[in-house]
């Protein structure tokens, strides 16, 4: 740990419905975190298309990377990137953007994954890749594009963190943390997995050369110092790009621990940090992916639908106080009426308090019929979620666990985090809940030379940030019943 003055570092850090900066100030022993700038990330529909609307978040980030300067008296030692995944923008032979990224929930891969299987089976697929199914992932999206004059007329892909990266910068990269996540990635070799993308047609030319978290990245261009009245030079560090590879790397788990992990937010992301992947049949058909993480590591998971359903059902109700919805949800006896958390169903947005009573009414359970009864049907299914990932990473990967840390946004959720260590019968630590912040900007500050491996980050947030204990208590036998309720058809 550096033993000089404080130093300042922006994490920019974009979330599937709202991006930020972050300034992370590190100084001896001390880790802060403060928050520059918010704004909305809300995606548009065009035509029959779903984009994102990556021109407002571009001019997000230089408001945020403006406020963060002015936080830090304008030095920043080095800005950092990260997002969700999957999703890209694509460049022409000029380098400009062709058209807004789509989004992932657009319906324009619906059917693409089966057509894919015809020529490439799933499980050479995964036993290539590791990556588990999801009908948005990369590969069917860049499928689905085939044919088309925009794809014809890319030279470039760049992942959405790259081509914030690239703007800022004027240099192209893929990092690999993200890139692991498209499906045309070989999670043992750290490379494309180049059979796979000949035998279907993609070119992976189209991505610029792989980076790794600490890798440089190119240093803010004169413009952008001048938009965000900066002092250069900024350098961009690569870090773990996608925001669960950041997540992970700030679990504050003590050297030594088996523990398994949940990062919380839109999407729950349960699973193990291994040292090499698990490319079982057996995980495939469980529904486990192999995505990259810092050093080497492999993020064993499952993803699940997470608290996507609640924010879906909040704006339907109009965006009441979650707080007392939470307290009011807390006084129903539970396990209640649960459903498949992870049922592709619920994907889509609209109606999902509708969706969710008729999923109840289909396997035969109570509909809860209140917005507090619909929160705790959300809460302990997603508990349930979390149960089975735990126990199924464990079981597949032969790596036992003796605690469950959340992180993310769910950390803040006490109702959540309880249910969840009643369900998995495990401890449960919560926090922090700025978890992909902090481990984008951890990594900046490792590759300037400020702290050291692995153990000294996540010692280091243990030391600094809230955490919060939770013992499982409760009737196992009951949320072992709710397990069978939850997918009975």
């Amino acid at each position: 740990m550096t033993s000089g003055p404080a130093k300042s570092f922006a994490a920019v850090d974009l979330g599937a419905s709202s991006g930020r900066v972050m300034v992370g100030r590190l100084g001896r022993g001390t880790l802060e975190l403060t928050e520059a700038h918010r704004f909305p990330n809300r995606p548009v529909r065009a035509g029959t298309t779903l984009h994102w609307d990556v021109l407002a978040l571009y001019a997000g980030v230089l408001d945020g990377l403006r406020a963060a300067g002015e936080a830090a008296g304008g030095r920043l030692e080095s800005v950092g990137i990260d997002s969700w995944a999957v999703d890209h923008g694509l460049l022409d032979a000029d380098g400009r953007l062709l058209g807004n990224p789509v989004h992932y929930r657009d319906a324009r891969t619906e059917g693409v994954p089966e057509k894919v299987w015809a020529d490439l089976p799933a499980d050479r697929l995964y036993a290539a890749t590791g990556i588990q199914h999801a009908p948005f992932n990369t590969l069917y999206q860049l499928v689905a594009a085939r044919g088309t004059a925009q794809l014809a007329a890319a030279r470039r892909l760049l992942l959405i963190p790259d081509l914030i990266a690239y703007w800022l910068t004027g240099e192209q990269g893929t990092e690999l943390t993200n890139a692991s996540t498209t499906q045309l990635l070989d999670p043992r070799t750290g490379d494309w997995a180049r059979p796979v993308a000949e035998s279907i047609g993609i070119d992976v030319a189209l991505f610029p050369p792989l980076r790794r978290p600490g890798d440089p990245a190119g240093t803010l261009l004169p413009h952008v110092l001048e938009e965000t009245r900066l002092n250069g030079p900024v350098p961009v560090t690569t870090v773990a790009s996608h925001d669960t590879a950041s997540a992970v790397a700030a679990v504050p788990a003590a050297a030594g621990e088996r523990f398994a992990y949940i990062c919380t937010g839109t999407w729950s992301l349960a699973g193990l940090e291994l040292d090499s992947p698990v490319l079982t049949e057996a995980g495939r058909r469980a529904a486990f992916t192999n995505e990259l993480g810092i050093d080497g590591t492999v993020r064993y998971l499952r993803n699940i639908m997470g608290l996507w359903l609640l924010q879906e059902c909040l704006r339907e109700w109009g965006d009441p106080e979650l707080t007392p919805l939470l307290d009011a949800a807390a006084a129903i006896p539970g396990p209640a009426s649960v459903v498949d958390a992870s049922d592709p169903a619920f994907l889509a947005p609209g109606r999902m308090p509708q969706r969710i009573a008729e999923a109840c009414r289909t396997s035969r359970q109570p509909a809860p019929r209140t917005p507090a009864e619909t929160t705790r049907c959300i809460l302990d299914s997603l508990a349930l979620a979390h149960r089975r990932a735990v126990e199924d990473a464990q079981r597949l990967a032969g790596h036992p666990v003796d605690v469950v840390h959340v992180v993310g946004g769910g950390a803040r959720n006490a109702l959540l985090c309880r249910l969840t260590a009643d369900a998995c019968g495990l401890p449960v630590v919560a926090g922090p809940a700025e978890a992909a912040a902090l481990g984008n900007i951890l990594v900046q500050a490792r590759a300037h030379g400020l702290i050291g491996d692995r153990d000294e980050m996540r010692s280091l947030l243990a030391r600094t940030q809230h955490l919060t204990r939770y013992e499982p208590s409760g009737d196992r036998a009951a949320w072992d019943a709710a397990a069978e309720r939850a997918v009975r058809r």
